[in-house]
C-alpha cells in the first residue's frame, strides 16, 4: 500500500525550510517531490536598487557558508562590465580566500555527514579543525563568516610575512588532520557500510539531470569550472579535479576529502607565488550597457551570476543560479528506491543551501483576482511550453 509522508517545511532533519513529499510503500520510497518557496527573500529585486559596490555585500548574504563564492561570482562579472582588471596581488588574495572558504565548507559538510550517519565523534573532530581555517579567515579579513574581502577592482585587505607564515602553519595542521579523515572516510568499516550504496546516481543520470560539483564528480564526471573555464589565475596553479566512481554518498564524501588536499595545494602555491604590488585599482561608478555571465566553482558546485548593465550606477538585472538549485533534479532521482531512514543522509550529501536556491513565484489572475503559487515543476513546464511556442513561431525545432 502506497501513502505519502511529508518532510518539512519545518522538520528536525532539515535546518532550512523546504518541503519534501515522499510516496512510500513500506520503507521504500517510490516517488519524491520537492516544494520550494518557503523562504523567498527577493535578493534579485533588491539588487536592482543598489549600486555596484553595495551589491557585493548583498551577494555575500545570499549564503553564509558560501558568502565569498557569491560575492566573487558577482565581482568577476561586474569587473568585466566596468572594464577594469584587478592587479595580480589582489587576484591572488581573492582566490586564497576562495580556497580557504572551500576548505571550511568541506570540513563543515564532513561533520554534517558524520552526524547524519550517527558518527558524532567524526562530527566533533571535523568541526574542531574547522575552527583552524575560520581563525585564518578572520586573520585575513577580520571576519569569520561574511569576509567582505572583495571590492570592485581587487580586495580590501593585504597580508604581511607574519600572517603568511601563520597561514602556512594552519594549512600544515589541517593537511595532517585531513589525512586522518581520509583513512576514516575510506576505511572505517561502520562508516563506510552506512554510506556505501546510499543515494546511487550513475554517470549518465548525473549528466542527464545536469548535476554539478561534488555531486557530479562523485559519479565520475570530470567537470570543474576552475579547469573547464578557467580565468588566468587558475591557469597559474597546479591542481587535479577530484573524482570518484562509486556514484553514491560514500563517493561524495571521498570527493570532498580529496578536494581538501587540492585546496591545500592551491593555497600553498598562492603564498609561494604571491606577487608584489597593489591589491586594488579604482573602479568607475557606472558600467556601459551590456550583459555578462559569470561562472565560479563554489564548494557545492558551479555558481552562475547573470548581470545586465544599462549605463547607470546600478545593475538592471541580476540572476543567480546557485549550485543547490542545479542539483535538485538529481536529488529527486536519488531519493527514489531508497529507504526513509536514508533521506537525511541523501539530502545532506548534496550539501544543500536552501536559502541560496529559494525561488517563489505567485500568479494573480487579473480578471478573477485568484492567486496561485507555482512550484518548481510548474515553472519548468511553463518555460518549456513557452520555448516550444516560440520555436514554432520561428519554425525552429525545439529539442525538449
Amino acid at each position: 500500500m502506497k501513502f505519502q509522508i511529508p518532510i518539512g517545511p519545518q522538520h528536525p532533519a532539515l535546518k532550512e525550510p523546504i518541503s519534501i513529499r515522499l510516496t512510500v510503500e513500506g520503507e521504500v520510497i517510490k516517488d519524491a517531490d520537492l516544494r520550494l518557496g518557503y523562504n523567498h527573500r527577493g535578493v534579485e529585486k533588491l539588487a536592482e536598487e543598489k549600486s555596484w559596490i553595495q551589491n557585493i555585500y548583498l551577494c555575500e548574504r545570499i549564503c553564509g557558508i558560501c558568502s565569498h563564492s557569491h560575492a566573487t561570482c558577482f565581482v568577476q562579472g561586474a569587473e568585466k562590465l566596468l572594464e577594469i582588471e584587478p592587479p595580480r596581488r589582489g587576484v591572488y588574495l581573492r582566490y586564497l580566500v576562495s580556497e580557504l572558504e572551500r576548505i571550511h565548507s568541506h570540513l563543515l559538510w564532513l561533520g554534517v555527514a558524520g552526524h547524519e550517519a550517527g558518527f558524532d565523534t567524526f562530527f566533533m573532530y571535523t568541526w574542531r579543525d574547522r575552527e583552524v581555517v575560520m581563525d585564518l579567515l578572520e586573520m585575513i579579513s577580520g571576519n569569520r563568516v561574511h569576509y567582505a574581502i572583495n571590492t570592485l577592482g581587487g580586495v580590501r585587505r593585504d597580508i604581511d610575512e607574519t600572517l603568511r607564515g601563520k597561514i602556512l602553519e594552519g594549512l600544515a595542521v589541517l593537511k595532517a588532520r585531513s589525512e586522518y579523515y581520509f583513512k576514516i572516510g575510506a576505511a572505517e568499516p561502520t562508516f563506510v557500510a552506512r554510506l556505501a550504496g546510499v543515494g546511487p546516481l550513475t554517470k549518465q543520470q548525473a549528466m542527464d539531470y545536469c548535476a554539478v560539483g561534488p555531486m557530479a564528480r562523485a559519479s565520475g564526471i570530470d567537470r570543474d569550472v576552475r579547469k573547464n573555464d578557467p580565468h588566468d589565475f587558475y591557469n597559474e596553479v597546479e591542481f587535479d579535479v577530484a573524482t570518484a566512481d562509486s556514484c553514491d554518498v560514500l563517493g561524495r564524501t571521498i570527493v570532498r576529502i580529496k578536494e581538501l588536499f587540492e585546496s591545500y595545494k592551491i593555497c600553498e602555491q598562492i603564498l609561494q607565488k604571491l606577487p608584489d604590488g597593489p591589491i586594488a585599482v579604482k573602479a568607475p561608478r557606472r558600467a556601459k550597457p551590456g550583459e555578462v555571465v559569470s561562472r565560479y566553482e563554489a564548494p557545492r558546485g558551479e555558481n552562475i551570476h547573470y548581470i545586465v548593465a544599462n549605463g547607470s550606477d546600478k545593475p538592471e538585472r541580476l540572476k543567480v543560479r546557485a549550485p543547490t538549485l542545479a542539483n535538485y533534479p538529481a536529488t529527486i532521482e536519488i531519493l527514489k528506491h531508497g529507504f526513509i531512514a536514508d533521506v537525511p543522509l541523501i539530502f545532506a550529501a548534496i550539501d544543500p543551501c536552501i536559502c541560496c536556491a529559494e525561488r517563489s513565484v505567485e500568479l494573480v489572475d487579473a480578471r478573477s483576482g485568484e492567486e496561485r503559487t507555482l512550484r518548481f515543476s510548474d515553472l519548468r513546464r511553463m518555460a518549456n511550453d513557452r520555448a516550444r511556442s516560440l520555436s514554432l513561431q520561428r519554425n525552429v525545432a525545439w529539442p525538449l
